[in-house]
């Protein structure tokens, strides 16, 4: 057990120290961090474009046209303050109760239907859509599959390395090398550029003249639906408490932002459901059907450890 222990702590030193090389190429936006990305950024749009398309062409698009208006009211504000005007921004509904969204590589944005009750208003979909807008401008889907390819790169020169051992031990060595690389650098780094997101959206949601402080409120709300969730660790993303407590702590940064903003919207207009149409405007939102790991990138461009990239929500 102790040579497995140490064989861990090894392989981890190995990727963080391979990622280390390349820091300082790039740097993100708002947040500042020094990252590496080896993908050419017209490679990534291209690719986001092609996955964008292939989307489109599977899913149901929205008739709903409250949403379809306000998603694109809000995707433009917060696009606007992305300082990315040569991405051809585009904002979209997907007919489905899954709680998701996405962000494609040179401005692709989608919301599925499900994610609307629960943001309540013009502020909470701006908390979904500007870390989705985060996730494209710090170019995480370039950074994810060049740790991807890190990581693939490292697990053949292991592969190699143990050749010569007896098949039960390579079989370990790569359980091992696996489950180290899996729990102690990819999903680390995946939930990284979640809370980065996060930041960053925050920031973009307030230059935009929505209230941040809806956005620790709509992680809270998001908190309360859905089944058990797994245990952080395990995650590509962090706790949903734990994100509602890192916004609360951005907050007087964020306030400023807003306070300086050209036009100020507050929580902007309320979301209306179906239901609620057919009823009144206060009636209470109705819970979505059921509940996806939320806010995810699409797979092309996320490690190979799930469907959970910029093409496919969970």
């Amino acid at each position: 057990m102790e040579w497995k222990f140490c064989m861990a702590r090894l392989l981890i030193a190995t990727l963080a120290m391979c990622a280390s090389l390349g820091t300082g190429c790039q740097t993100t936006p708002v947040s500042g961090r020094k990252q590496m990305n080896l993908i050419p950024e017209q490679q990534e749009m291209l690719m986001g474009m092609q996955a964008y398309e292939e989307i489109l062409a599977e899913e149901r698009p929205s008739t709903n046209a409250h949403y379809i208006e306000m998603v694109q009211r809000v995707g433009q504000r917060i696009a606007a303050e992305s300082g990315r005007d040569d991405f051809a921004w585009e904002f979209r509904v997907i007919a489905s109760p899954q709680m998701n969204a996405f962000c494609l590589p040179g401005g692709k944005v989608a919301i599925y239907e499900g994610m609307m009750p629960i943001c309540e208003n013009e502020a909470g979909l701006a908390v979904v859509m500007s870390h989705e807008i985060a996730h494209a401008i710090a170019r995480h889907g370039g950074e994810r599959m060049t740790q991807q390819g890190l990581v693939n790169g490292v697990g053949r020169v292991v592969e190699l390395a143990s050749q010569d051992r007896e098949k039960k031990q390579q079989e370990r060595i790569r359980a091992v090398y696996g489950a180290a690389s899996q729990y102690g650098f990819v999903l680390p780094y995946s939930r990284k550029h979640e809370s980065e997101a996060d930041q960053i959206g925050l920031i973009l949601m307030s230059r935009a003249g929505y209230d941040p402080q809806e956005a620790p409120r709509f992680w809270k709300r998001f908190s309360q639906v859905g089944g058990p969730k797994p245990p952080e660790f395990m995650s590509t993303h962090p706790a949903d408490e734990r994100r509602a407590a890192d916004l609360e702590s951005l907050l007087p940064e964020a306030l400023v932002e807003y306070s300086q903003a050209t036009q100020q919207y507050a929580l902007g207009k309320p979301i209306f459901t179906p239901e609620t149409l057919s009823t009144s405007p206060n009636t209470q939102l109705a819970s979505p059907e059921r509940r996806a790991d939320p806010i995810q990138p699409a797979a092309a461009f996320q490690s190979t450890e799930h469907a959970d990239p910029f093409i496919r929500p969970e």
